[in-house]
């Protein structure tokens, strides 16, 4: 069995692969002083009510945007699970793909993880939308290399700088508001954050396909897809376990 780890600046996804299948996943608020030790006794404690052995556990990796945590999670996979850690982004990780950007160091695990896994499924050209912390847009070209992609604040973000920066605007939830136009703060909140994103993403879908000049495949992933999907009728895919899906076929691409 794989353990693919995906560590977000907000949580941190778990996965067992038995082969190709996912059979267990679990969630984590990400936390840069977490240690090894308290990982462990969180996961195998996991691992044992669901009725997985931890010396099941024959490789493991990881994709992290939160460089701190690396080492802890090192040390969860060489001492409890008996395991070198493949790192994406490190040296000894081939990742089967060129990053065509001006700086590709700068091109963060999560995204490059994301057009492969996307590309692998679904082909090439492809534009991948990760609702995180931030909206990112990620562009694979044919042949599934990397070529860059758009960064959006993500909707969460957005909301908690609504409530944070202001006096008197409550914390609301993302959902569809009955009227574009509303008749009472939350109502008028809501109404901006979701229409204003489906016109954000709505463009932003256009206006890449127009300057790639090709027709591009587009598939969404993260908590609030789904949220968008019905109004958004530009989503070739809804692909909510999309990053472990690509841990899988980097681990293939490196252990066979």
């Amino acid at each position: 069995m794989l353990l693919a780890i995906d560590v977000g600046n907000t949580n941190s996804k778990f996965v067992i692969f038995d082969k190709d299948r996912i059979v267990a996943a679990w969630r984590l608020r990400t936390e840069s002083k977490r240690t090894a030790d308290e990982y462990a006794a969180w996961v195998t404690q996991l691992m044992n009510l669901q009725g997985f052995d931890p010396k099941s556990i024959k490789g493991a990796i990881l994709a992290s945007v939160v460089p701190a945590v690396n080492p802890h999670l090192r040390r969860l996979c060489e001492t409890y699970f008996h395991n070198k850690l493949l790192i994406v982004g490190e040296p000894d990780c081939d990742l089967g793909i060129k990053v065509l950007i001006d700086r590709p160091a700068e091109a963060g695990a999560d995204r490059l993880v994301g057009v492969i896994a996307g590309h692998t499924k679904y082909g090439g050209p492809l534009i991948t939308i990760d609702f995180g912390s931030a909206t990112t847009f990620d562009l694979a070209d044919q042949d599934g290399n990397f070529i860059g992609g758009v960064f959006a604040p993500g909707v969460e973000l957005t909301i908690e700088a609504f409530y944070l920066m202001t006096a008197r605007l409550p914390r609301i939830r993302v959902e569809k508001p009955a009227h574009v136009i509303g008749k009472n703060t939350v109502a008028n909140m809501q109404s901006g954050i979701f229409w204003g994103y489906v016109g954000l993403i709505e463009s932003l879908i256009k206006r890449i396909r127009a300057e790639y000049g090709e027709p591009m495949k587009v598939i969404a992933t993260g908590g609030l897809a789904s949220v968008f999907k019905d109004e958004i009728g530009l989503f070739d895919f809804i692909e909510p376990d999309l990053m472990s899906l690509g841990l899988l076929e980097i681990w293939r691409r490196n252990r066979g």
